[in-house]
């Protein structure tokens, strides 16, 4: 009974960690999902947008003001042959203070002031481009980021599946090599073969344990990374799903090259702002209170006004050209990298290419020889029992194939990284 409640507890952690199974698609979902800088850069469109509700605020609504303003120039006045110290004189002719004709003995202000924008429609639609552009720019931010993202997760998870293969070979030389060891321990026992030989396949069985652990380790070591890159707090070990990448041939527009676009239009956006100061600015304003600059008649002094304001410029150094100018340097430099980038890139796919087919071979050639070697393995395991084959002879060739076995699953992982390095630089 307690047996079998042993094998159904042992089933159930099986079944817990194949249902457990992540794939590169959950890590790269939960990269973007975390990623600061995404999240940075959504928020930057979200003030955008709300910049532009601010702009438009600022070229077509009124300012509303209220000022108020209290000014007195108390003088000393001596037209009586006594020193008389008044606040708000009108009439004095012999006095110590300022001159009453320039501050005419203080100022009362309470107004409210209105100011309304003029024909700024052209401001605003020249403003509501620029944003439009930095829109575009976060955005575009947001999918180079995500990019980034599922190139650097797939490179993480590429590097746990090569511990975890690892580690499956060896398993499988370790469940070899206990097989063997019953057989050399029978035939020791029957004095057909040496303490030795049997000490032999301890020795290689321990180190093959002693290199399991690593694999364990590394695995776990790169799991925690991979972790840390998608930014999930678990400490968890789970089992990767295997993965086989593809390469994406398509022929397509490279994704990179909108970055150079982008920075054009945010440039010849700019230059049309800064273009817009040259243009006449007309404002209404009008305001309503309290203006005087005499206390006695302070009653009699509320009033309003109204008119426009009107503004041009003249002449300011030829700054308009010379800011186009500039402008257009920018742009050249621009389009500068833009061929740059499409020239290396193309060099950069088909060097990648390259090194893909010429891995396609090895691989080949190692999985021939992983079978001759297992075949190998096969005749030296019967060899041995019946004498014809040493011990050592085994163990020497269990060796070369955990050396073949690693160098097969190095191979394979530096397939999968080049096909995700160039899936990524063709987007």
């Amino acid at each position: 009974m307690k047996l079998s409640l042993n094998i159904i507890s042992l089933i159930c952690l099986l079944n817990s960690f194949v249902f457990g199974q992540n794939d590169l698609n959950f890590y790269i979902d939960q990269a973007k999902a975390n990623s600061p800088l995404i999240k940075d850069t959504k928020n930057q469109n979200e003030a955008s947008k709300i910049e532009l509700q601010r702009i438009n605020a600022l070229y077509t609504k009124p300012q509303i003001t209220f000022n108020a303003a209290l000014a007195v120039a108390p003088i000393i006045n001596f037209d009586n042959g006594k020193a008389l110290f008044q606040v708000s004189p009108s009439d004095a002719t012999n006095y110590q203070g300022y001159d009453i004709a320039a501050s005419n003995g203080g100022v009362y202000q309470g107004m409210f002031n209105i100011n309304q924008p003029l024909f700024n429609s052209g401001k605003l639609k020249m403003a509501s481009e620029q944003l439009a552009v930095a829109y575009q720019i976060n955005q575009n931010t947001v999918k180079l980021s995500e990019h980034d993202l599922e190139k650097i997760v797939g490179d993480q998870y590429v590097l746990c599946l090569q511990d975890l293969k690892q580690r499956n070979y060896i398993d499988q030389l370790i469940q070899i090599i206990s097989e063997q060891k019953l057989v050399v321990n029978k035939l020791v026992e029957g004095g057909l073969l040496k303490q030795s030989d049997l000490l032999l396949v301890n020795i290689e069985q321990q180190t093959q344990l002693n290199n399991l652990e690593m694999y364990k380790a590394t695995y776990r070591r790169d799991l925690m990374d991979l972790n840390i890159l998608c930014g999930i707090n678990d400490t968890g070990i789970v089992i990767l799903k295997d993965l086989d990448l593809s390469l994406n041939l398509n022929s397509m527009k490279s994704n990179f090259t909108e970055k150079f676009r982008i920075d054009s239009l945010n440039l010849l956006a700019s230059q049309k702002l800064f273009d817009l100061k040259y243009k006449p600015q007309l404002n209404a304003f009008a305001n309503a209170g309290l203006n005087g600059v005499y206390v006695p008649t302070l009653p009699n002094r509320f009033g309003a006004s109204a008119g426009l304001n009107f503004s041009v410029f003249i002449f300011d150094g030829k700054q308009k050209s010379l800011n186009k100018k500039k402008t257009d340097v920018l742009i050249r430099s621009t389009q500068s990298y833009r061929s740059n980038f499409i020239t290396i890139n193309a060099i950069r796919k088909n060097k990648l290419l390259g090194e893909i087919t010429s891995l396609n071979e090895r691989i080949t050639i190692s999985n021939n020889q992983l079978k001759d070697y297992k075949q190998l393995l096969e005749y030296y395991k019967k060899e041995v029992i019946t004498g014809q084959q040493s011990v050592t002879t085994y163990i020497t060739t269990i060796k070369s194939l955990a050396t073949l076995q690693r160098d097969f699953v190095l191979m394979q992982t530096n397939k999968q990284l080049l096909i995700n390095t160039y899936n990524y630089w063709n987007w």
